[in-house]
């Protein structure tokens, strides 16, 4: 049995995710956020479930939509809402914006504009948490379609060959773009896949952070104790389009009907109401403490300054660069 405070860590998680993607959305359509940005609407789920079990030394790859996986991860939200709006008090000093947040701190290894970048990174930093004999676990969170890159196979063949300390998770939401899975895959489970490298493959109601909490506690087990990766696939439904500006008319009204139905959010509200874990008022304090830190991270990223012009060449490499600053 889960005990209550897990439970009320992985709903405040949940909830902070979809506040913060609900306020992002308003900002984008305000024009106040630039660039583009990938909504984690209707996952939360999986980034709350999967991270509850991981320690802060523990690494997480991450996606173009990864704004969930770095909330859940420990991220501060003053930090992320600074760099989507391009601040230089963002954790990329504006520089990154919504795909590339990062923060070795806390293990996050990086958000990613290339689908299936963070396979290669996931297993790099296995190797290394191996190599350096800890018992560190590397989490890879990744979409359905990025299972179709080479990435994708690479790493799992050398992370199984290997035994390295790595847990793939799969955020199958049906659609890779406008084009659903139905469409680039001749699988059902893209936790079949798993067979192919000798290493265990389990698909799970995505939508159900129970089911993620204990399935991931299993791979995180089994990863610590030296036994290798597992690939397990959370089959769940983003309810936005794949970024803000796209309607998603390719999605059937009726699917859309469906898996609303399923909203991880409601879902975990009506556990902890039937199984008395939380009062209404408890539920409404962690709410009020979640808006005003929100409140709060909006202000910090309004009032904060954009990066000089000299900024831009800072942080980064290059014999041109090193050149220039040379003269």
């Amino acid at each position: 049995m889960v005990n209550k405070e897990t439970i009320r860590d992985m709903y405040v998680t949940m909830k902070k995710i979809r506040e913060f993607e609900t306020k992002a959305m308003d900002l984008f359509a305000e024009g106040k956020i630039p660039g583009f940005v990938h909504l984690y609407i209707g996952e939360e789920a999986v980034a709350a479930g999967t991270c509850q079990q991981l320690r802060t030394d523990d690494y997480i790859t991450s996606t173009h939509r990864g704004h969930g996986h770095i909330v859940a991860k420990g991220g501060e939200l003053k930090y992320m809402m600074a760099e989507l709006y391009g601040k230089a008090t963002g954790y990329c000093k504006g520089k990154g914006g919504s795909m590339h947040i990062a923060d070795a701190t806390k293990g996050i290894l990086g958000a990613n504009g290339i689908v299936g970048a963070g396979h290669n990174i996931a297993v790099g930093a296995g190797l290394s948490a191996k190599y350096q004999g800890t018992d560190k676990v590397v989490v890879c969170f990744f979409g359905d379609a990025s299972t179709n890159q080479g990435t994708f196979h690479e790493s799992l063949n050398l992370a199984s060959i290997w035994k390295l300390p790595v847990v793939f998770v799969c955020e199958n939401n049906y659609y890779g773009i406008s084009m659903s899975q139905a469409r680039h895959q001749a699988i059902k489970d893209v936790a079949d896949r798993a067979v192919a490298y000798g290493i265990p493959g389990i698909a799970i109601d995505g939508n159900d952070v129970f089911a993620v909490y204990e399935a991931v506690g299993e791979a995180v087990k089994r990863a610590r104790s030296g036994m290798g990766p597992t690939l397990i696939e959370c089959k769940t439904y983003r309810q936005r389009g794949h970024f803000e500006g796209d309607a998603a008319n390719y999605k059937p009204e009726e699917e859309q009907r469906e898996w609303l139905k399923k909203d991880p959010l409601p879902r975990i509200i009506a556990f902890m109401k039937e199984n008395e874990v939380f009062t209404d008022e408890e539920i409404a304090k962690l709410d009020a403490d979640i808006a005003a830190e929100l409140t709060d991270a909006i202000k910090f990223a309004e009032d904060s300054p954009f990066p000089t012009l000299e900024s831009s060449v800072e942080d980064i490499y290059s014999d041109i660069i090193e050149e220039v600053r040379s003269r």
